[in-house]
C-alpha cells in the first residue's frame, strides 16, 4: 500500500468494510466490495486475499451480535454446520497456500452461477429434498457445506451465496433464519482459514484491522435488514447479484 494518502486509504478501506459487512450479513457477497476495494489500495491479489480472508472475521462478529432472534433454537444444527465448515476452511486455506490457483479461477464462476441459481430455486428444490430423504443433517448435506467451506478457505468470494443455496434448500425454515445459520458457517470457515494466514506473513494488517472494524458495523445492521424485508425478494435479489459476480468473474478469467 503506497505511504501517501496511508490514512485515507485506510479510512476508505473502513467504509468498504462497512459495505463488505452489509453485504455479507444480507447476501453473502462481502468479498464483492471487500476484495476489489484492497485491490484498489495496491495490495496484490494473493496479498489482498489472505488479507481480506482476516479481515472478513469482523463479519462473523457483528453478525453474531445481530441475529440473537434468527439463531435462537438452532443451536445444535448450527454448532454442527460450523464443525463441518471450519474443517473445510483448513483444507481451503491449505490448498491456497500450497497449489497454483490458475485453475481454481476457471472454475469459480461456474460455482457461484451454480449456488445462485440453486438459491433462486430454492422452494422448489426443498420440496425434493425433502421427498428424497436429503433434507436436514444428512451425510449429502454434511459433504456439499464440507465443499463450500474447501471454497471459501481457498478463494471466498460470494461462499455465502453458495451455503445459503444449501441450507436454504434442506432446512424447512425462514430465509432470515437460513442466512443467520449461512453467516456462522462461513464465519467458522473463514476464522479456521484466517488463522492459517496469519502465520504465513502475507497479510497486510493496517489493511485488514480497517477492514474489519467496518466490517463489524455493517454485519451487525444486516441482519435487521433481512429480518424485515420479504424473503422472496430478497432471495430473487440475493441470486440475480450472485449471477453478476460469476459473470464478471467469468469475463476475467477468460478474456
Amino acid at each position: 500500500m503506497p505511504e501517501t494518502g496511508a490514512v485515507l486509504t485506510l479510512i476508505m478501506l473502513g467504509l468498504a468494510g462497512v459495505g463488505a459487512g452489509l453485504a455479507g450479513s444480507t447476501a453473502g457477497l462481502a468479498s464483492l466490495v471487500s476484495y476489489p476495494a484492497l485491490l484498489a489500495a495496491g495490495l496484490p491479489p494473493v496479498t489482498a486475499n489472505v488479507t481480506n480472508t482476516v479481515a472478513m472475521v469482523g463479519t462473523t462478529i457483528g453478525t453474531m451480535a445481530g441475529s440473537g432472534p434468527e439463531l435462537a433454537g438452532q443451536r445444535h444444527r448450527v454448532l454442527w454446520l460450523c464443525s463441518i465448515s471450519a474443517v473445510g476452511g483448513a483444507c481451503g486455506g491449505a490448498l491456497l497456500l500450497f497449489t497454483p490457483s490458475k485453475a481454481f479461477t476457471f472454475v469459480v464462476p461456474w460455482l457461484i452461477a451454480a449456488g445462485s441459481l440453486v438459491l433462486l430455486a430454492g422452494p422448489r428444490l426443498r420440496a425434493v429434498a425433502e421427498r428424497s430423504g436429503l433434507s436436514g443433517a444428512s451425510p449429502a448435506t454434511a459433504s456439499a457445506a464440507f465443499c463450500v467451506a474447501v471454497y471459501g478457505g481457498y478463494f471466498g468470494a460470494a461462499a455465502g451465496v453458495l451455503m445459503l443455496a444449501l441450507v436454504s434448500t434442506v432446512w424447512t425454515q425462514s430465509l432470515a433464519r437460513s442466512n443467520a445459520a449461512k453467516n456462522l458457517a462461513i464465519g467458522a470457515a473463514n476464522l479456521i482459514a484466517a488463522t492459517v494466514f496469519a502465520f504465513t506473513g502475507k497479510v497486510h494488517w493496517p489493511a485488514a484491522l480497517a477492514v474489519c472494524a467496518g466490517s463489524v458495523a455493517g454485519s451487525w445492521i444486516g441482519p435487521a435488514i433481512v429480518r424485515r424485508v420479504p424473503a422472496t425478494p430478497l432471495r430473487v435479489a440475493i441470486g440475480i447479484a450472485g449471477l453478476t459476480l460469476a459473470t464478471v468473474l467469468a469475463w476475467q478469467a477468460f478474456r
